[in-house]
């Protein structure tokens, strides 16, 4: 299982979010290179880049940062926040993106999003399913779609994606464990009919220590992605490396 920490970007800085609400901002550095550094020193290969305000404002904005950690290390940088149009996924890639996550523009716009598929591919190409509820949440999770999280993967899943981020809004930042029964019934709704999965599943939200980190490699997917519980202490990237 691949352990890929996150880095949220608000005007530039560090910052987690509590259920992605943006009033409970909390700055953990001013210099996001300095924290892509320490994770590439812990012998990390991974990062999951999120711009917040691109999210909000729903275009590409804080590419800068994305430019600056591609260029400076070796993190393959997967990138999301705000990608709404063939030019900011331009953008994002001629800045360094190795791959994007594209999560409302895939339920507001699925021409585009298909396209980018079609174009990039399925190693490139991220579809974000962040579940509120049991519903897919949009808008930098500000808003609620009518879709429901498996069967929106399930139709993504036909035109073959392959890449699929799922964070439980109820569980990101809350560091009381993630959603384990919600990702085994991904798995098991994606797997064939001989239980061999077609999706690789990458786990977001509520991670709070190494046993959950053990539970999600158990149940089969294919990444976890970590915020709150490094910038915590919760899990030290010492603790990472053995992992790894």
């Amino acid at each position: 299982m691949r352990i890929i920490p996150a880095i949220d970007i608000i005007e530039g800085k560090c910052v987690r979010l509590t259920k992605g609400d943006y009033d409970t901002k909390k700055i953990y550095n001013e210099n996001p290179l300095e924290v892509a550094k320490a994770f590439e020193d812990a012998g990390i290969e991974y990062l999951h880049l999120v711009d917040l305000d691109g999210a909000k404002a729903k275009h590409i904005v804080n590419y800068k940062v994305l430019e600056q950690l591609a260029s400076k290390t070796a993190l393959k940088i997967d990138f999301g926040g705000g990608l709404k149009s063939n030019e900011d996924l331009n953008v994002a890639f001629n800045c360094g993106a190795r791959q994007i996550t594209g999560g409302s523009i895939a339920v507001n716009d699925r021409e585009t999003f298909e396209g980018w598929l079609d174009k990039y591919g399925s190693q490139k190409i991220i579809l974000g399913a962040d579940s509120n509820d049991g519903k897919i949440a949009i808008n930098g999770w500000q808003d609620n779609s009518k879709e429901e999280v498996i069967s929106f993967i399930k139709d993504y899943q036909k035109k073959g994606i392959k890449y699929v981020i799922c964070t439980d809004i109820s569980k990101d930042g809350m560091l009381e464990g993630p959603s384990i029964e919600l990702y085994k019934n991904i798995i098991k709704e994606c797997s064939n009919s001989s239980g061999v999965q077609s999706i690789k599943l990458i786990a977001s939200g509520g991670v709070s220590g190494l046993n959950d980190l053990e539970n999600l490699n158990e149940i089969g997917c294919e990444g976890v992605i970590i915020g709150k519980a490094i910038y915590e202490n919760r899990i030290t990237l010492k603790e990472l490396e053995k992992f790894i």
